[in-house]
């Protein structure tokens, strides 16, 4: 049992902004109204936030150990974590380790994570991976927007049959959600193509568009009762102009929920490279008029990183583009996942734009429940530099000091030196903690009311913003404290996150004939077997009430 007293307790969800007062813990790892006996920590001079929750991030599977092949010289430079009695040595870096990744998420206070983009055929040692994650809780997003059993439902008009298809899809990987990855673009990508107009017809198929591709996996989630939305990653990722695709797509989910994944490469305008600007203005006025919609900001921070997408098209031109050595993946039936190693640099136009509009679109998105702190690790910039990102959101004269460092040809072409809006800590609880748990429909993370996993993070209150939240005083974990001045002192495993929708067990038999006709293995071995996942946590789905 735990009583943290005397600090200063930001939960959004709870309507409490600063306010001192106890907070206590059971020995089961939840919040409870009074504990008796236990630890007591004095957080006098501190802040209370609920641990962070990142709803979009790459930390297990295929495409990130490909990336961690494909960068040894990351390896070389980078600082091993030292083994100690509660910790296993490894990697940081731009593709961190797995056990590497649960210390430095743990580290900076964050206690979920959501890996967003999992091929089915690949789902098996994605789990394992995750599971070697220590301390965070984990859930995993499948890929279903270029699945060839699915499309085929979708281009033939029957879409209860593909529901059932997408259901039998989400319970075979043991997932908790669906991705949308640049839809029929990938599967365009294995004829040599791409899908840029959202009513052309996809290679391969008569009548299928990406559009219809985005509406009915938005209504599908929906009917399901999927505690998180269709997660999406718009068609034209990266490209000059793409924001009039964009919008084309936000206007295809209307009447559904959606989470648009790392809205910042989605947000440019401009006929070309050399004209490319910034189009965050009129992305963040559809955000603010529509409730309904959640987004991830996707922040590009200027150094090295890895790429690594299931939008094989777009990884394939930044090839092109960059010179830079490139590796392709192709999950038969499903997906396809592209990585390139690359340098964001201030002094690069098409770089600059990118760094501005992700801060933009934090600033602009005037609710901190629709838009979250994440830099779609490791494509934007790793994770553990989101305390860069929160002293930007806090501090607008630190982005003016930013700015400087652009060149000034950018400065017409982006909207972030006319913004003087600085995040209060509340905001900043919504946006890395309240606000994406509660996309993800994780009804208990995010917040410290009654009940609520005991997931907590103290910062020491400083005026040094970056390094407060860089460097928390005390991080718990289901009511275990985890980490203490720096130091991590247990490396519990933590659980994972899976729906079971609903499913008419006639499937099976409809998917097996075909199956055999996409896939080079058995119906039998493809399924991910429950008791392969360690400390599954399997959550309800509640479609909606019919009339």
């Amino acid at each position: 049992m735990i009583r943290i007293t005397g600090g200063k307790i930001y939960d959004p969800a709870q309507g409490i902004d600063g306010q001192v007062r106890d907070l206590c813990i059971d020995d089961t790892g939840k919040i409870v109204e009074t504990v008796s006996g236990g630890r007591i920590i004095d957080a006098t001079g501190m802040v209370i936030f609920p641990g962070g929750v990142d709803v979009h991030t790459h930390v297990a599977g295929g495409a990130i150990n490909f990336a961690r092949a494909m960068t040894p010289e990351d390896h070389r430079r980078t600082q091993a974590f030292i083994r100690t009695k509660t910790r296993r040595s490894g990697l940081g870096g731009m593709a961190p380790t797995t056990f590497a990744t649960g210390y430095l998420y743990a580290g900076m206070g964050f206690t979920t994570v959501n890996e967003a983009a999992v091929p089915v055929l690949s789902a098996r040692h994605t789990h394992e991976e995750l599971a070697d994650i220590p301390i965070i809780d984990k859930a995993s997003l499948t890929l279903m927007a270029n699945n060839e059993i699915l499309l085929e439902q979708l281009e033939q008009g029957e879409y209860e049959r593909a529901k059932q298809v997408l259901s039998w899809y989400l319970w075979a990987a043991k997932s908790y959600g669906v991705k949308a990855v640049n839809p029929g673009g990938v599967k365009a990508w294995k004829y040599g193509h791409d899908a840029k107009a959202l009513d052309t017809p996809i290679d391969g198929y008569h009548r299928l568009t990406p559009g219809q591709i985005v509406t009915n996996l938005a209504r599908i989630c929906d009917d399901l009762g999927l505690p998180h939305p269709v997660h999406l990653h718009c068609n034209n990722l990266g490209a000059p102009g793409n924001i009039t695709t964009t919008l084309d797509t936000l206007a295809r989910l209307e009447g559904h929920r959606a989470h648009i994944a790392h809205s910042q490469y989605h947000a440019y305008g401009g006929d070309g490279w050399d004209t490319m600007c910034s189009e965050t203005t009129v992305l963040a006025e559809y955000f603010n008029s529509h409730p309904n919609l959640t987004t991830d900001a996707g922040v590009v921070l200027f150094g090295d990183t890895v790429t690594i997408t299931a939008d094989g098209p777009w990884q394939h031109l930044l090839y092109k583009l960059t010179g830079r050595k490139w590796g392709n993946l192709d999950v038969e039936n499903e997906t396809g996942c592209g990585i390139v190693p690359y340098t964001y640099r201030p002094s690069n136009v098409v770089n600059a734009v990118q760094w501005a509009a992700g801060l933009e679109l934090l600033l602009m998105i005037r609710d901190p429940w629709q838009v979250f702190l994440s830099t779609d690790h490791p494509n934007g910039g790793c994770f553990w530099r989101y305390p860069e990102i929160i002293q930007m959101l806090m501090s607008a004269e630190f982005r003016r000091e930013c700015l400087k460092k652009l060149p000034d040809r950018v400065k017409s072409r982006i909207k972030l030196p006319e913004l003087d809006r600085e995040y209060t800590l509340l905001e900043i609880a919504t946006a890395m903690s309240a606000g994406p748990a509660r996309a993800l429909g994780l009804t208990h993370k995010g917040h410290l009311g009654v009940g609520a996993d005991a997931d907590v993070v103290v910062y020491e209150e400083q005026v040094d913003i970056q390094q407060m939240f860089s460097h928390p005083r005390y991080v718990i974990k289901a009511g275990e404290v985890v980490l203490e001045d720096g130091d991590i002192r247990e490396a519990p495993q933590g659980k994972e996150f899976l729906v079971r929708p609903a499913m008419d067990p006639a499937t099976n038999d409809f998917i097996r004939p075909l199956f055999e006709d996409c896939y080079t293995m058995k119906f039998e071995h493809y399924p991910v077997e429950l008791e392969r996942i360690e400390h599954p946590d399997l959550r309800d789905c509640q479609p909606p009430a019919t009339s």
